[in-house]
Formats: C-alpha cells, sequence, structure tokens
C-alpha cells in the first residue's frame, strides 16, 4: 500500500531517479542488441557487439561519473558483478562518488528467467559479496539483466536482506511485497525514458530523450499526482557525448519544474518512512 506516501522532501510531488546501467557481458557471450541491428548466424560471436559494449567501462562510466560530480547529483547504478574483475577500479569510484550501487546479476546474459533457483541464489550471493569487498557498499537493490526475473527472484532477494527490487512494471509507486522468505519493498522500474530500446531498437535520436522526459513530467504535472520518472542511460550506450548532453538538459528540465533529484534508494526511504 503507498497512501501514506502523499509527497517527496520539500512537499515536492515530482522527482527525476538518474540510473546508470553499467553491464559487461561473459567473454562468449555478446549484447543481443546492438547498433549494426542484424544478428550473426547462430554460434558466431559479434565481436563488433563485444567492443562496442566495452565502451561502458573502458569510457561510458568515466564520463558518466565527470557529469554527475559536475552537476553535484547522485544516481542509482546498476553493476553486473564480473566488472568487480574487469574494472574494479570504475566499480570503487561509483561508491566513492556517493552514489547507490544496485545488484544487475553476475553478466547480462545470466538471465534469472533461463537458470535454476538454486543457480540464481548462487549467483546473488556472489554478486552481493563481490560487489561490497570492492566498493565497500553493500547492494540495497537489484534488477536483472532485461528486467527479466524468475518466478523466484523476488523471494531470494528477500532472503539475501535486499531492501528493494525493480524488476515490476504494474505500477507507479513502491509497495510490499510479500514472500515466504519476507517482505522487499517493490520499487516500480519506468522503461519509458531509456536509451537503449529508445535510440537502439526503435532508432529515435538520443535528443528524444529530453522530449520524451518533458512530455512524462508533464503528464505528472496534469494529473496532479505523486511520482518519480526514470530515466535511464546504459554506459556503453547513452553514456557518449550526445547521451551526456540529453541527460544535462533533462536535470536542467527537472530543477526548473522544482523536482526532486534522487536515487531508487531515497525513494524507497522515504516509502518506509511513511509507513
Amino acid at each position: 500500500m503507498t497512501e501514506s506516501l502523499t509527497s517527496w522532501p520539500e512537499g515536492r510531488t515530482g522527482a527525476l531517479v538518474i540510473n546508470i546501467m553499467f553491464e559487461q557481458w561473459a567473454p562468449d557471450a555478446a549484447p543481443g542488441l546492438g547498433p549494426m541491428g542484424n544478428p550473426l548466424p547462430g554460434g558466431a560471436v559479434d565481436y563488433q557487439a563485444l567492443s562496442w559494449a566495452d565502451y561502458g567501462w573502458r569510457t561510458g562510466v568515466w564520463s558518466a561519473l565527470d557529469l554527475l560530480e559536475k552537476e553535484q547529483l547522485p544516481a542509482t547504478f546498476y553493476v553486473s558483478g564480473m566488472l568487480t574483475e574487469t574494472a574494479p577500479d570504475a566499480v570503487r569510484a561509483i561508491a566513492e562518488s556517493g552514489h547507490e550501487i544496485s545488484g544487475h546479476s553476475w553478466a547480462q546474459n545470466r538471465i534469472p528467467a533461463l537458470i535454476g533457483a538454486d543457480e540464481e541464489r548462487a549467483e546473488i550471493e556472489r554478486c552481493t559479496e563481490q560487489l561490497a569487498s570492492v566498493s565497500g557498499q553493500r547492494p540495497r537493490g537489484w534488477i536483472s539483466p532485461r528486467c527479466t526475473p524468475s518466478a523466484s527472484t523476488g523471494e531470494l532477494l528477500a532472503d539475501a536482506g535486499y531492501e528493494w527490487w525493480g524488476d515490476v512494471f504494474d505500477a507507479d509507486l513502491p509497495y510490499w511485497l510479500d514472500t515466504p522468505s519476507g517482505s522487499i519493498t517493490a520499487l516500480p522500474f519506468g522503461l519509458e525514458i531509456n536509451d537503449l530500446p529508445m535510440t537502439v531498437r526503435y532508432g529515435q535520436p538520443t535528443r528524444e530523450l529530453v522530449s520524451s522526459f518533458e512530455f512524462e513530467a508533464r503528464g505528472l504535472s496534469l494529473q496532479r499526482r505523486l511520482g518519480y520518472i526514470d530515466v535511464t542511460l546504459h554506459a556503453h550506450v547513452g553514456c557518449r557525448p550526445a547521451g551526456l548532453l540529453a541527460l544535462t538538459e533533462i536535470i536542467a528540465v527537472a530543477r526548473r519544474l522544482g523536482f526532486w533529484i534522487a536515487t531508487r534508494g531515497d525513494i524507497v526511504d522515504q516509502f518506509i518512512d511513511a509507513e
């Protein structure tokens, strides 16, 4: 239930959540969706897509951190566990810069819906331990690769001590999800302003991220109700110059509208405090 949640800090009703997907694929796997569009025949490793994805840890994540430092804003980073081995300096830098680190499975090809419950439990444990060890920050939240959980994901995360889970799309505000292993905050994840589907799958110009945010914010205002808007960039997709310019303009719009700019953990804290 969310009836007790009636406003964000200082009475504001709109919020912007900046999400950075910091992802990597196993060496023998490549992104299923890339800029070339046409997938290679089965069994062939797409080295173009792998190199494109490596922009995330080599360049994109650092550019995102620089922008966020300049804007003096927090963000939520969703980190593939294997990046604690590939790019530990970047994982540490995210935490040291004051951002929220969330679990995102070990690798992007490790989709919970495609593995068994025991394997998924081990995956959650491994990711949690590695992220905490390398960053010094134990993740509070989790979103699965492709935002695609299994039937057991919520329960497994509750059992592992997670506070929130973002693989839910059936509400606008957080709510309690009861599982046999306890309750966890279900924190709906907005996909409307997300660089990967918008620019790669649907071919929209990167600048459309800004107009999409403005349109969504207008919808919140017209409906006169509490809400938050997820704006999501992938380190290997939107954390390039055009995407970061779009994010800069989105931040300017949010500030002009008086939005609260928060992490997903901040949203959860407000929800819990209001209960």
